[in-house]
């Protein structure tokens, strides 16, 4: 349910559910993503059925065609040096049976970048507009049963622009379903709740049915109820409806459930709704829908709240793209990224600045993620938005298809239909015109949610663009102020906090007096003291929102680095604003958010590394990030006297950071010992370390399903004969694998580098790097994987693909 705000409070109490993966229609819903053909260009009919295509590239989808470069080292580095732009086509085949004549047939596309036409069996079958958006296509009518059909698809991105690496190609996977001509409509169901609470909930379940027949048909839907432990528990039935032929209807069922389960951050509790369409007795159609029971509400005084109790969002911003797999989406990718985001304390992520595939929501339902669900960057090329686009068809076309496809998501939490637009913020080419007609799109498929749009112009709150949405979303450095002036009823969100930029194991003397003193190594020193013009330090935002019990939470920009947007050096290829590098490895700053976003958990962690030749006698600061408050510092047994924490200083870092400015390094043992209320909590030890002397391999999983899709994430390391990682080693690594994988990419995080990301090989940075492994699909057996480099003594590690 979903009320107005008043002075006080915007309430959203609602029941929610998520897209399933795979399979949902009877069965029929089938992966369409072997196979296929493809080239760059666009050689002359392309789409004929009887066009020879042999000599074009085997791929599976999802497929990102400009991964593998090669990188232009001349290039700006905004869209991440790789060869994105351009052409392509994309050929396959797929038979129908026979037994399915008169069956309506869909494809459903999750992304593709950009433009795509379709046409099967040389006809051409419908095409899309936005790069980041699911659509779906009806081609009953070009199909054939009993024989062989043919689809191409042509890709056409020259002419859409972007700030980060977008992509190419089919870079989400492909579905396809046969179903009766009474059927669910695709994102049919919606699911709400006008009442719900730990003692019972009160559902409506509206489900849109198509009779697509030449006759008209007696339907019914039932509404069951599955528990989380997959038992049906409760069924209702609307009443049985004719409907015309051509005609789509709502069907309208209602449900109390008696003492749910609550879905939460830490109780990612689901139950499933499975509805079911009948004709004449017999079942035709059948969806089974995900979702949770939760309510929560946006305060004017204080911030946000999850089921009846304060939640500050501890949220990050993440881009679309994996690294070194591109933006080709992969599922276990992004489950390792959330993975590694939860384990920091991250209780929500933001989608910025697009459509994100399905399965990341998916994801972040079964994980106990919130989502920031947004739709675009700016109104403009980056959204496919040309001259000639007829911007209001345009808009709700893509909304639509945004909202009822998310809007039954536990996770999903707030709708945002833009970013940092500046017509809107500033009045000009009918900007609060196109921002109330967005909103108005959201709302008319969704009113259990709030909407929101991300600002960045302070001077032009007065505008009052805030009007038309329900919660203010600033981006960076109290911007925010003069808009909860204006409007002091809206709870606030900061929709991108921080920005602070550094290398991954790179530290850099003496400190920065000021955020922006950038050096001319074309890296950023790890000691996170460094922001762009417009940003802060992290810890910035800790004292802000502790001081501003209004603020509901920010979103740091961003969770990882990604490709593009290198920040401050536009001669690298990927971004140093990433908590980690792009290779999945935490930075520094990682467990500085990790000591203040979990207080629970007894942390302690030293910068830099204790490896600093050539600095003998030279002053070396220290830091150590750790949820106690104070620590003790000891360099070769000697105590360098302890520190405490200053909660109520005005310069942030005082306030969580344990600072050492006057080490005078020394090579050996560096320790530091962790105290909360007197007691100690735990202590770490870095010491310098030797001549490099052997390679170390560490993966994320070691048993795998053969699926072809599947990942192991290896760490690479370089150390010394006692184990010490050496943090300066650079050695070129190479990569032997035997048994039913492949190498799927490899990286470092070095965003100067233009190594391939899929190759047998990569340099090791700053002591590390990552080698990606994909298992075969059908194929189980055992993986073995060896690293070896000149001079240093190899290793092994060993997978197991399972079918």
């Amino acid at each position: 349910m979903f009320m107005k705000p008043t002075c006080r409070t915007l309430f959203f109490t609602l029941l929610l559910s998520i897209m399933a993966s795979g399979p949902v229609y009877s069965g029929n819903w089938n992966h369409f993503n072997n196979n296929w053909k493809f080239t760059k260009g666009n050689p002359e009919n392309a789409q004929s059925i009887n066009f020879d295509d042999s000599s074009w590239e085997k791929v599976n989808l999802p497929h990102d065609w400009a991964i593998k470069g090669p990188f232009n080292e001349q290039e700006n580095g905004s869209t991440g040096k790789l060869p994105w732009r351009g052409e392509g086509w994309y050929r396959n085949t797929f038979t129908l049976s026979s037994e399915d004549q008169g069956k309506v047939v869909y494809i459903k596309f999750d992304g593709v970048m950009s433009s795509p036409q379709i046409f099967v069996n040389g006809e051409p079958a419908g095409k899309w507009d936005y790069g980041y958006s699911s659509f779906y296509l009806d081609i009953s009518d070009f199909v054939k049963y009993g024989q062989e059909n043919g689809i191409a698809v042509y890709v056409d991105n020259r002419k859409h622009d972007s700030r980060w690496y977008p992509g190419a190609g089919i870079y989400r996977k492909v579905e396809m379903m046969t179903t009766e001509k009474v059927h669910e409509e695709i994102w049919g169901t919606y699911i709400t709740t006008p009442v719900v609470s730990r003692s019972y909930a009160e559902m409506r379940i509206l489900s849109n049915v198509w009779n697509k027949d030449s006759e008209d048909k007696k339907v019914t839907v039932e509404a069951v109820l599955v528990s989380p432990e997959g038992f049906e528990i409760k069924t209702v039935a609307s009443r049985q409806r004719t409907l015309p032929a051509g005609s789509l209807f709502q069907f309208d069922n209602w449900m109390t459930v008696v003492r749910p389960q609550i879905w939460d951050v830490d109780h990612p509790v689901l139950y499933s709704i499975k509805t079911k369409v009948i004709v004449d007795g017999k079942v035709v159609d059948s969806n089974e829908t995900p979702f949770g029971f939760r309510s929560f509400e946006f305060t004017s005084d204080d911030g946000f709240h999850l089921n009846g109790r304060r939640l500050q969002l501890r949220g990050v911003n993440l881009h679309h793209d994996h690294g070194p797999l591109g933006a080709a989406f992969n599922k276990r990718s992004m489950e390792r990224k959330l993975e590694i985001l939860k384990e920091m304390g991250c209780n929500a992520v933001r989608t910025s600045h697009n459509i994100c595939a399905p399965e990341l929501i998916e994801l972040c339902d079964k994980m106990g993620l919130l989502v920031f669900n947004e739709a675009f960057d700016k109104y403009d090329k980056k959204a496919d938005i040309f001259e000639a686009t007829d911007f209001y068809e345009f808009g709700e076309r893509v909304i639509k298809n945004f909202v009822l496809r998310d809007r039954n998501n536990p996770s999903v939490f707030i709708w945002s239909v833009g970013n940092e637009m500046g017509d809107i913020q500033s009045n000009s080419n009918f900007g609060l015109q196109r921002l109330a007609a967005m909103v108005g799109f959201v709302r008319k498929y969704d009113i259990t949610r709030p909407v929101t749009m991300a600002c960045d112009q302070e001077s032009n709150a007065h505008w009052r663009h805030f009007d038309y949405y329900d919660v203010h979303a600033w981006n960076y450095g109290q911007r925010w102020e003069t808009a909860r002036k204006l409007d002091p009823s809206k709870s606030v969100i900061i929709s991108e906090s921080a920005s602070t930029v550094s290398t991954r194991g790179f530290y850099e003397l003496p400190l920065p007096e000021k955020p922006t003193d950038f050096s001319q190594s074309n890296q950023v020193s790890s000691y996170d003291l460094h922001a762009p013009s417009w940003a802060e330090v992290c810890d910035d935002d800790f004292m802000w929102q502790e001081n501003d019990k209004y603020i509901a939470g920010e979103f740091v920009w961003t969770g990882f680095d990604y490709l593009g947007e290198p920040t401050p050096y536009y001669s690298s290829r990927s971004s140093y604003f990433g908590i980690v590098d792009l290779c999945g490895i935490p930075k520094d700053r990682y467990y500085l958010y990790q000591s203040y976003w979990r207080p629970e958990k007894d942390l302690i962690h030293i910068l830099p590394h204790w490896n600093w030749p050539g600095h003998e006698g030279e002053k070396v600061p220290v830091f150590v990030y750790t949820n106690g408050d104070e620590a003790e510092l000891f360099l070769n047994g000697k105590s360098l006297g302890k520190q405490s924490k200053k909660p109520k200083s005005e310069i942030s870092t005082e306030r969580y950071r344990l600072m050492w400015h006057d080490v005078v390094y020394e090579a050996g043992e560096l320790k530091a010992v962790a105290y909360r209320a007197g007691k100690v909590i735990g202590e770490k030890v870095l010491r310098t370390a030797g001549e490099a002397y052997t390679l170390k391999l560490t993966p994320d999983r070691s048993r795998l399903k053969a699926s072809g899709e599947d990942l192991s994430f290896i760490l690479v390391e370089a150390c010394d004969k006692n184990g010490n990682l050496c943090p300066l080693a650079d050695y070129m690594i190479n990569f032997e694998l035997k048994g039913p994988g492949e190498i799927a990419g490899v990286g470092n995080g070095n965003p100067q580098s233009h190594e391939p990301f899929v190759a047998p090989y990569r340099k090791l940075f700053n002591g590390k790097a990552m080698l990606i492994v994909r298992t075969t699909a059908n194929k189980p057996g055992k993986i073995t994987v060896e690293a070896s480099a000149e001079g240093l003594k190899p290793a092994k590690t060993s997978l197991t693909s399972e079918q």
